[in-house]
């Protein structure tokens, strides 16, 4: 019997001590799901765009989207599992990146917007509350993100709302597509010239690389092994025939339709 009852508590500890998987049935990113599609259009060049302009005019889409937001806000992500916490992470960034866009409507690019006067950029200003704390974006991605998960992945996961960024993709993140959806994105950017572009001199790449090469390995070794882990054949050969970084570029032109 106490062998019984000792085995009863070792199991409902487990339990508890779990960090809980969301509902089959429960869906928190619906709605953002529902955005995204709305909103988003796959460019034939390979960049999508957000229609900024129309969402902004939709009210009720508007409030959706604050709702959204709200709600994330109000979630346990701590208890959560790794993955429900990722895409989570990733899928709030993106929803306040909108939003701000959105609201403050800025001509050419994200880094119009200046919360202070000596501000580069709106990332450093606190722009949610997640289980007590107060957050902005640089935060969610250089406090939490990048220390938590695999660092060179969430650079594929969060988008700033410019043509030199990845993706900001048409559908939520989520756990159970995370690593299929997380290698499709790096490929994209990779084997886009955004990502790699091959000149006669050598690679002419993305700035991401240069300004986050600590999560890419550490030096252009590095870099480049990352490169080819997702380059694909031609791209890989034309990498490995010339595997010298000449120039790192990026376009801050705000990712709304031409």
């Amino acid at each position: 019997m106490a062998y019984r009852a000792l085995a009863l508590i070792a199991t409902l500890l487990a339990v508890c001590l779990t960090p809980p998987a969301l509902a089959a049935d429960d869906d928190p990113h619906a709605v953002w799901d529902r955005l995204l599609s709305a909103y988003v259009i796959e460019g034939s060049d390979g960049v999508d765009r957000v229609d900024y302009d129309r969402l902004r005019d939709d009210a009720a889409d508007r409030a959706a989207l604050d709702a959204y937001i709200a709600a994330l806000e109000a979630a346990p992500v701590s208890m959560l599992a790794p993955d429900e916490q990722f895409a989570l992470w990733a899928n709030l960034y993106n929803a306040v990146t909108v939003r701000l866009i959105v609201e403050e409507n800025p001509s050419r690019s994200i880094m119009q917007i200046r919360p202070g006067l000596f501000s580069i950029g709106p990332w450093g200003a606190e722009r949610v509350t997640v289980e007590g704390r107060a957050l902005s974006l640089d935060d969610i991605e250089h406090a939490i993100m990048r220390p938590q998960f695999e660092a060179a992945l969430v650079h594929y996961a969060v988008n700033c709302a410019s043509i030199g960024c990845p993706n900001i993709r048409a559908r939520a993140w989520r756990a159970h597509t995370l690593d299929e959806d997380l290698d499709a994105a790096a490929r994209a950017y990779v084997n886009h010239p955004r990502g790699v572009t091959v000149t006669n001199g050598g690679l002419v790449i993305s700035r991401i690389y240069k300004w986050y090469q600590e999560d890419f390995g550490g030096d252009d070794a590095g870099v480049i092994a990352h490169l080819l882990a997702y380059a694909e054949p031609e791209l890989a050969q034309a990498i490995r025939a010339n595997p010298r970084i000449v120039r790192h570029a990026y376009d801050w032109a705000l990712n709304r339709p031409e």
